[in-house]
């Protein structure tokens, strides 16, 4: 594969930045939507500017599901050089990264210690070339510091065998220090590719995106006609024209007042105009919330909308069928994306650039995503009973771990 070099990296990321950061602020609940409507004037709608949550939600729920446990037949121990990088945190930052952008970067390397270090990059900050065959980069570039303005302070243009440094600092020299691992050093965790989309999809999507922004112009105009709902406007008919004028204030908030006949025994006569009902705004956000929900794979009650009666978790687990599916294909590819990262700290390890090949047979592991209540344990367990008297030795510790999540007593040899 051609060479496209580090000049042609910098535009590329350039091109993807605003998209990224954008998604960022929508997690963030910091964007600001463009001011749409006919009704209610600019500066007044700046004033009720409403703020929802519901793409961070979207992301949270499926990111705090996958949860990941360890790599099965780790011939290679790469296990360990996950646990010298604080797992906790190194999996959950690298999952959320990719759910919110569609990839998340590791950038390996090598500290004082000779220890692999193991670096979790946003994708505003680094891209690359994919390897369509093994989901690795040819090349990759990453800016690792910038100024408080965002002016890239350290860059890294990734090659299979070299590393190159680029400092922004005059009193510094740039450094090329080589990389026995014959693959480059930044390794892609990429949430649902496809061959049109290497970098894969975001969890934040445009239609997710357009309902968050329908539901916050909803709040908004409820927000505005609340006022009028709260002090409805009154009038007053058949004052005499030598009447003092009323006090707008005080006829709103006045327990009593008096008028009196003037002298051809007319007096004056109260009205109320009727008031904007609110519910139709309800109305209109549960729709959004609806078609937010069939969007992201949750359910109204994900959303605020609580139902009355409570779900077990396999009510629970039904109502989040596509929850669940999207969960298991993230599992798939986040994956496969972290067995590519353990491949290549393996070789930056032990300086030797081993095949991708030798590690078809490590698998890596997951927690389930619904945890299991007692009513669920009970009912796996005699299904595997029922299973192992039928096939002996068909349900083993690892499949009940799968199933359940939890780990076997001492007695159990795991």
């Amino acid at each position: 594969m051609k060479k496209q070099g580090i000049n042609y990296l910098r535009n590329k990321l350039v091109t993807y930045k605003n998209r990224v950061d954008m998604r960022y602020k929508q997690y963030a609940m910091k964007h600001t939507d463009k001011d749409v409507g006919i009704t209610i004037p600019s500066e007044m709608r700046r004033q009720y500017r409403s703020v929802l949550g519901w793409c961070a939600k979207g992301v949270d729920s499926l990111a705090d599901r996958l949860v990941f446990r360890e790599f099965e037949n780790d011939d290679f121990e790469v296990n360990e050089i996950f646990e010298m990088n604080n797992p906790d945190m190194f999996f959950d930052s690298a999952v959320l990264s990719a759910l919110i952008a569609s990839c998340s970067f590791v950038y390996i390397s090598k500290g004082e210690d000779d220890l692999v270090r193991l670096q979790v990059i946003e994708a505003s900050n680094a891209t690359g070339i994919v390897n369509p065959i093994t989901g690795l980069l040819t090349e990759g570039y990453a800016v690792l510091d910038r100024d408080e303005n965002g002016a890239p302070i350290v860059e890294a243009y990734f090659e299979p065998d070299l590393t190159t440094y680029i400092y922004f600092d005059k009193d510094k020299e740039d450094e090329k220090i080589p990389n026995p691992s014959g693959t480059p050093l930044l390794v892609p965790i990429v949430h649902r590719p496809d061959a049109v989309r290497p970098f894969g999809r975001s969890r934040i999507t445009r239609s997710g995106m357009y309902y968050q922004r329908y539901a916050k112009r909803t709040l908004e105009r409820a927000d505005v006609t609340a006022e009028f709902y709260s002090f409805p406007q009154k009038y007053v008919t058949g004052l005499s024209t030598e009447a003092e004028p009323m006090d707008s204030w005080k006829a709103a908030v006045s327990a009593m007042l008096q008028f009196t006949e003037d002298d051809k025994g007319n007096s004056p006569k109260l009205g109320q105009f009727t008031t904007a009902s609110m519910a139709p705004f309800t109305e209109q956000l549960k729709t959004a919330a609806a078609g937010f929900a069939g969007e992201t794979g949750l359910t109204l009650d994900d959303l605020g909308f609580v139902s009355d009666n409570p779900s077990s978790v396999e009510a629970i687990k039904a109502s989040h069928e596509n929850l669940r599916l999207a969960g298991r294909k993230a599992q798939r590819s986040l994956g496969s994306g972290f067995l590519n990262v353990a491949y290549v700290a393996a070789c930056l390890r032990d300086n030797y650039p081993y095949l991708r090949s030798q590690f078809a047979n490590t698998k890596p592991k997951w927690e389930p995503l619904f945890e299991a209540d007692a009513s669920l344990l009970s009912l796996i367990g005699d299904g595997a009973i029922k299973l192992n008297q039928a096939i002996p030795g068909y349900i083993s510790i690892d499949n009940l771990r799968d199933l359940t999540g939890i780990k076997g007593g001492d007695n159990s040899g795991k």
